[in-house]
């Protein structure tokens, strides 16, 4: 059964495949430039740290925010106690761009994700050069040989590498390439639908050394609180947020949720 998974990342493949520029140009720049910031241990404060969204719609909700102004979202982000800021910079789906990262890495002194459909070396070394922190790897959309080169490539040139899963078989193919910072989407590939309790039921699949990450489907305090007790460390929080008439409330409620405070 096709997912619209499979229709984002073809699109990527395609423009991939469009790339005249050679990787190893941009590998010499990526390498050239100044240290990351930790996305990872950015995580590790203690109870459960929030990795706040910066997105204007979704291939499912259609519009969330499409006035949505990137910088003033990621500084109070910042302000209000965001651990790491994530920033979709695709835009045929999501309305993102390039030129929203690099905006939201002038703005910010945390570290930020680029969350897109990262499908070739190019799209690795771009994030990179563009002010990244840290990328994001979808186990679904890759092969395992993918998996390895760009999770290898992601390491090499400094960045954290959030890679994504489903489901148990994608966590063992995770932490078969040393995968050490994983998140669970609780979206359903298929219908759109979430599954609220799917990163707590897979917890304790784990093992140590994995920093946890929840995606998709938390909407309330309560939601939070259940992830901490389940152990992880971090959730990322889009829709919640940018939907927010009062963002900065929203996640210090969340974050109180996250340090037991509630």
């Amino acid at each position: 059964m096709s997912t619209y998974l499979d229709k984002i990342v073809a699109d990527h493949r395609e423009l991939a495949q469009s790339d005249s520029r050679k990787t190893d140009d941009l590998r010499s720049c990526a390498l050239d430039m100044g240290p990351c910031l930790g996305f990872r241990s950015a995580l590790l404060g203690g109870g459960v740290s929030i990795i706040a969204e910066i997105k204007r719609r979704s291939p499912s909700k259609g519009d969330l925010n499409s006035q949505l102004d990137p910088q003033a979202q990621a500084k109070e982000y910042e302000l209000y106690g965001a651990s790491c800021i994530s920033v979709l910079t695709d835009e045929t789906y999501f309305g993102g761009s390039i030129e929203d990262l690099r905006l939201v890495r002038k703005s910010v002194r945390i570290p930020v994700l680029r969350k897109d459909f990262t499908v070739c070396a190019n799209d690795v070394l771009d994030a990179r050069i563009n002010g990244a922190d840290a990328i994001l790897l979808i186990a679904s959309a890759l092969s395992q040989q993918e998996l390895a080169d760009l999770h290898g490539l992601a390491r090499e040139v400094g960045l954290d590498a959030l890679v994504e899963i489903h489901d148990e078989e994608e966590l063992h193919r995770a932490k078969a390439v040393g995968a050490n910072l994983i998140g669970v989407n609780q979206r359903n590939l298929f219908t759109f639908e979430v599954d609220s309790i799917k990163a707590v039921k897979m917890a304790e699949l784990f093992g140590p050394g994995v920093v946890k990450v929840c995606e998709s489907g938390i909407s309330s305090p309560e939601q939070i609180q259940a992830i901490s007790k389940a152990g992880y460390e971090a959730a990322l929080i889009g829709e919640m947020l940018v939907t927010s008439m009062d963002p900065g409330h929203t996640l210090s409620e969340l974050l109180r949720a996250g340090q037991g405070e509630l």
